[in-house]
């Protein structure tokens, strides 16, 4: 194959008046290298000095093929103009991989050509390797001659840098717990690849306790450390932002706001500028400040109470909510707008219950802390923490607080264990105090649920149906329409029905109740 060598006329170097070495014609003096066709770019205001190195490369190498390719620039070191012309080359040359190997010699012309040729041949516009010459060293009379190939596959330690970075950033979102659970390691990879690379709002979403307030602190710190931003992390509790107050929490206040002297507030948007704000209960905020707060996210720039003129704050935004927005939104609780410019990037973070494969490794990680805290070493029993192990991965243990429940548990055992051993007594009583817990509160909730879709007539429900009902209420709400909530909740039976109308069974349950899909 030939080799096609394309570059620069060097305005300064190739005149040789300082230095005897002359990069363009260099490229003909290595032995190692035969260049068969040397194609030089250069601004007409060169004419005279392309046509100089074009015969003085002929004479030095007869067997190469030297053709002048016009390119005027008006700023050579305008980097849309250089880029959008060397586009234009490379879209018109007409390369020839299969006869030719291309070469592109980085030496010649400025920085920013430099910089456009390597983004031109790394894209493959350019199916070229990059070249670097160079004048002798001081004990040697060869001048350097370097072929730089961007197929980082043939790199390998390179690679594995690149790879252990990347395993870095993950683990470093996992807050340094080994996990093996695949969705949730397919999650933390997607979450390490947006963090890194884009500054658009991430939502986070999952039950309470599924760890979105920890994720999003890591989330800032990854973005420190990719040098994305580098101001704090602002964390609001929107449940918190009700009252008089609220809107001045978020937004500032001016002293003279309410025409009497009073304190000025900065504001947490304003707090938050050039860092992360974190929204936790996003889905808490009341419909007014859900609009002034949508105007602030896409313009950068709010009302402080009491002032005539808008000041600016620009921040990485994160939001969590525990609750399903797009339901709420379609009930009118939730602004569309507002839900549509959080969603850019949507993770829902899985429940402790569907994390099984985790519990053991977070068991330590939880001992660990709990050392760390109490100053002293804390450790099971053998026989006591297999019987708790195997009751936190029991598909009938529901961990309603998630990892909140879990790291409490952990911590009552590590305090009241004697001489720092927890038995197997003192975990059958955390079991049956969690159980009892459980209960207890499950039946709250589930009448709560319930009593807001049947009003007073809730506490016509037995005990028995109202568990059912609350299950069926959550699975409704959670669902896109009737049938997608009926093949949730029919999961098992309607595998072994000749016919699956799901909608139709529970259409049927809720008019037991007096109940439409519509009222929930």
């Amino acid at each position: 194959m030939k080799n096609v060598v394309i570059g620069f006329l060097g305005t300064q170097m190739d005149m040789g008046k300082k230095r005897r070495w002359r990069p363009t014609l260099s490229l003909v003096g290595h032995d190692h290298f035969s260049v068969d066709r040397l194609e030089i770019l250069f601004d007409m205001r060169f004419n005279r000095l392309a046509k100089q190195v074009k015969r003085e490369i002929e004479e030095k190498s007869p067997g190469t093929e030297v053709l002048l390719q016009q390119l005027d620039l008006n700023d050579p070191w305008d980097f849309q103009e250089v880029y959008g012309k060397l586009f234009d080359f490379a879209r018109s040359y007409g390369f020839d991989d299969e006869r030719e190997r291309y070469h592109v010699h980085l030496t010649t012309g400025t920085h920013v050509a430099q910089i456009c040729w390597f983004l031109l041949t790394e894209s493959r516009h350019v199916p070229a390797r990059l070249i670097q010459t160079g004048p002798p060293g001081p004990e040697d009379d060869t001048p350097k001659f370097d072929v730089i190939d961007l197929d980082l596959s043939r790199y390998n330690a390179l690679q594995q840098r690149f790879d252990q970075l990347s395993r870095e950033y993950s683990d470093q979102l996992k807050g340094g717990i080994e996990t093996r659970n695949p969705d949730y390691n397919d999650l933390i990879d997607r979450v390490e690849l947006v963090a890194s690379n884009s500054d658009e709002p991430i939502l986070l979403l999952g039950e309470t306790g599924t760890g979105k307030t920890e994720l999003a602190d890591r989330i800032h710190s990854l973005k420190l450390d990719r040098r994305r931003i580098k101001g704090r992390l602002v964390h609001v509790n929107c449940a918190t932002l009700n009252g008089p107050d609220a809107m001045a929490t978020l937004f500032g206040q001016r002293r003279s706001y309410l025409g009497t002297a009073g304190t000025e507030r900065s504001g947490l948007l304003r707090e938050a500028d050039g860092g992360v704000l974190f929204l936790d209960d996003v889905d808490e905020l009341n419909p007014n400040m859900q609009s002034v707060l949508l105007h602030a996210i896409e313009t950068g720039r709010f009302y402080p109470l009491g002032s005539d003129h808008e000041i600016s704050s620009r921040f990485h935004l994160i939001a969590g909510a525990n609750r399903d927005l797009r339901s709420l939104a379609a009930s009118g609780q939730f602004r569309q707008d507002l839900l549509a410019r959080l969603n850019t990037w949507s993770f829902t973070l899985p429940a402790l219950r569907n994390r099984s494969e985790d519990i053991e490794a977070n068991l330590l990680h939880e001992l660990d802390r709990c050392e760390r805290a109490l100053g002293t070493h804390v450790g099971f029993n053998s026989d006591a923490r297999a019987q708790y192990v195997q009751f936190a991965k029991d598909p009938a243990t529901r961990w309603p607080g998630n990892f909140r429940d879990f790291s409490g548990s952990i911590r009552r055992l590590c305090t009241l264990a004697p001489r720092g051993r927890i038995t197997k007594t003192m975990v059958t009583s955390e079991i049956d105090a969690l159980q009892s817990d459980w209960i207890s509160a499950q039946s709250n909730d589930d009448f709560k649920l319930v009593a807001e879709v049947l009003g007073d007539a809730a506490s016509d429900v037995d005990p028995f149906d109202l568990v059912q009902l609350a299950e069926v209420i959550r699975t409704c709400r959670a669902s896109s329409s009737l049938s997608a909530a009926g093949r949730a909740l029919f999961a098992v039976s309607r595998t072994k029905r000749k016919t699956q109308n799901d909608a139709d069974r529970l259409r049927k349950y809720l008019g037991k109740f007096g109940l439409e899909w519509g009222a929930i």
